[in-house]
């Protein structure tokens, strides 16, 4: 074998042909990229977490039978409570639009919208 078939296989083209699909296009991920949004509250920080659902079969004891067995653990994600927001701030005279969860709209409430999100990080001031 030739050094030039063994350059020829190193090349950056060839590298991506054999670790991806020859349906991969690159720009899907890049325009995704762009457009996703993040799932993190703006005001509390919470984001998406990972647990799992607990698949079990057989009736329990107190109902007579021989007990719960747990037959398969399924990853799954837990979402925060997010929703889109625009939130007047008098001190500013505007609008900001935020992600924010159900428990941070409960803190902008209860501190005002300007302390909550100047404590945030969301407004400079």
């Amino acid at each position: 074998m030739s050094l030039r078939g063994a350059k020829n296989r190193l090349t950056k083209t060839n590298r991506q042909r054999t670790l991806r699909s020859r349906f991969y296009n690159p720009s899907d991920c890049v325009n995704r990229l762009l457009f996703a949004m993040s799932k993190v509250c703006s005001i509390t920080g919470s984001r998406v977490t990972r647990g799992s659902t607990i698949h079990r079969r057989g009736m329990a004891k107190k109902k007579g039978g021989v007990g719960r067995h747990v037959t398969k653990n399924v990853r799954r994600e837990f979402h925060p409570n997010l929703h889109e927001h625009r939130i007047w701030v008098p001190e500013l005279k505007k609008f900001v639009r935020i992600r924010v969860t159900a428990r941070g709209l409960k803190t902008i409430n209860k501190n005002g919208a300007y302390r909550a999100l100047k404590k945030a990080g969301v407004v400079a001031g």
